[in-house]
């Protein structure tokens, strides 16, 4: 009878473990870019498009190419979009290329499914407001499985490495000149209405992909460090790391404070600083993602 290590019989389920994880989030990033680009076609077929409002980017593009030639919107959704998939493979990634392919089929596919059902309302204004809506969180969930959902993102990402300009940047100036140019073909009360709901969407995007909690990290240089720490400790309920610096100018050792809060206590963090060192240095930055350690807010009796 031949005995297995321990050691060996624990690898082989770690990596069991790892393997079906891995698997699972594979699985639930499929299903959010499966619903993702669905809901965003749902807003632009129900609510965008029977109201002459159009989206930004690509999509904008196909918006205004199907209304012109009569032809279907998830023709040109698809068309349009397959040779920045091309360039985001060989620049971005084969996960990302693949991920935003899987997208945008879905999305061309559902629209296409969506022409001969009516629009949920005629009332512009309801129609910019709920469809931008549901297409940023559309967007967003796709987005945030790793994917895209227009080629305007991939184009932004390759100009980046050659214009002085960031990608947001980029995705605004192509993304104003494209709404703008909706005035010509649906009128200038239209072209506004789309600004409306370009903005709705992108505020939704931004919801959808960071969060609705806003987390911010915090960074203070106090020769108070201690009673700082142990106030935000049981004023706040948020853990501290004390990390070691050292001052540039002056070559004296200083303890430096790392945290990380929500938006909510910024005002009282600001507070609980002031009451104990009004010279403390203090800054606060915004972050885009938490995970891992102990983040969770403790309980305060």
């Amino acid at each position: 009878m031949t005995l297995i290590p321990t050691s060996v019989t624990e690898g082989v389920g770690h990596a069991v473990n790892v393997r079906r994880k891995h698997r699972v989030k594979m699985i639930q990033r499929v299903i959010a870019m499966l619903v993702g680009a669905a809901l965003a076609a749902v807003g632009l077929e129900e609510f965008l498009i029977p109201n002459d409002i159009i989206d930004g980017g690509i999509t904008g593009i196909s918006i205004i190419l199907a209304h012109v030639t009569g032809i279907r919107l998830g023709v040109f959704l698809f068309v349009l979009n397959l040779p920045f998939l091309i360039v985001g493979y060989q620049q971005i990634g084969r996960t990302f290329a693949w991920s935003t392919l899987f997208s945008i089929v879905v999305l061309s596919v559902t629209a296409t499914l969506l022409v001969p059902v009516p629009g949920v309302t005629d009332d512009p204004l309801l129609a910019t407001v709920f469809g931008g809506i549901i297409v940023g969180i559309g967007v967003g969930l796709v987005i945030r499985s790793g994917g895209s959902s227009d080629g305007t993102e991939v184009v932004a990402v390759v100009l980046n490495r050659r214009l002085p300009w960031s990608i947001g940047q980029l995705i605004m100036f192509m993304n104003i000149f494209i709404l703008g140019s909706a005035g010509f073909f649906f009128g200038w009360n239209r072209a506004m209405y789309s600004l409306i709901a370009y903005f709705i969407a992108f505020k939704t995007i931004d919801v959808v992909t960071t969060g609705f909690e806003e987390t911010k990290s915090v960074w203070i240089i106090s020769d108070k460090y201690r009673e700082i720490g142990e106030a935000m400790l049981h004023r706040l309920g948020r853990g501290v790391t004390y990390l070691q610096g050292e001052g540039a100018f002056t070559g004296d050792d200083k303890k430096v404070l790392f945290s990380v809060i929500s938006r909510l206590e910024e005002a009282k963090l600001k507070s609980i600083v002031e009451d104990l060192d009004e010279d403390a240095f203090l800054a606060i930055a915004p972050i885009a993602e938490v995970r891992g350690g102990r983040f969770k807010k403790k309980s305060i009796h």
